[in-house]
């Protein structure tokens, strides 16, 4: 018979005793213990040989020591995160760190399918579309007064109409007299050019361009008989039914201007003061 096998590292027999090999050598349970054995690091009590053992990340832990820092539940057959070195169930990882859905108000779980906009999370399956009720999922949508609509139903049931075409209005456009057109859609009323980025006029509520509305509208200078519109440098003068641009308000004889002097009649003529004491 073979002699009964001695503790590698204190050398006491074996015989009759409970051992356990290290790298394929027999050490008794106190050496064991004493040289082997692994720190829990929730107890800071050794994990002994008979006991399971759990390991995650370099730590080690007593299987009922395994538990979520928050709620104490055991973590050994439960998924879990680490956060700041704390461990956590999902549960209290989400009701602690996860967003919540802007429209169920749950937790979103980590790795589950969400869409973010404006600071604010959404379920994907909870992101719907306020007309059809469907879900928008990927899709290009339009935000409207904390609404969202996907294309379809926002220009059939949101969008401005253009005030010409009465098409829906999505992008760009702009704005007359309170309300909306198509840029492309807002012409003149004379001569049906595009107004859109030129300057331009009104008699009443029709628009018109500059050409169009000296054309139709201004008054003739009395002076050099071309429409005064009111663009660029528009100032005029006025005097008893009859309008003069600034420069051409001059004295009708010795031409010197007469903004801001007095002046005098003289049947279709204006006349300086010194002219008028001439006569």
């Amino acid at each position: 018979m073979s002699e009964p096998p001695s503790c590698r590292s204190c050398s006491e027999s074996l015989s009759g005793q409970t051992f356990i090999r290290v790298a394929e050598e027999p050490i008794c349970v106190r050496c064991y213990q004493r040289r082997h054995a692994n720190t829990c690091q929730e107890c800071k009590q050794l994990i002994g040989h008979d006991e399971k053992e759990l390991v995650h990340q370099d730590r080690f832990f007593h299987e009922n020591c395994f538990r979520c820092c928050s709620c104490n539940r055991s973590l050994a057959a439960e998924p879990f995160t680490q956060q700041g070195g704390a461990l956590l169930c999902s549960s209290c990882y989400c009701s602690r760190y996860s967003s919540r859905c802007a429209a169920c108000s749950q937790s979103v779980q980590p790795g589950s399918r969400m869409l973010e906009y404006d600071g604010a999370a959404w379920h994907e399956d909870c992101f719907l579309c306020s007309g059809c009720r469907k879900p928008i999922g990927s899709e290009a949508f339009v935000p409207d007064n904390r609404r969202f609509y996907c294309l379809a139903c926002y220009e059939q049931q949101v969008a401005p109409r253009c005030s010409h075409c009465r098409k829906a209005l999505t992008k760009g456009g702009l704005t007359y007299r309170g309300e909306v057109w198509h840029r492309d859609c807002f012409l003149c009323c004379g001569c049906g050019s595009a107004l859109a980025g030129q300057t331009f006029t009104s008699q009443g509520e029709r628009p018109y361009c500059v050409r169009c509305f000296s054309s139709l509208y201004a008054k003739k200078c009395a002076a050099c008989n071309t429409p005064i519109t009111g663009f660029g440098d528009g100032k005029y003068v006025s005097f008893e039914e009859r309008q003069w641009h600034q420069p051409c308000f001059k004295c009708s004889r010795c031409s010197v201007s007469l903004i801001g002097s007095g002046f005098f009649p003289d049947r279709d003529q204006i006349l300086c003061a010194d002219c008028n004491s001439d006569d």
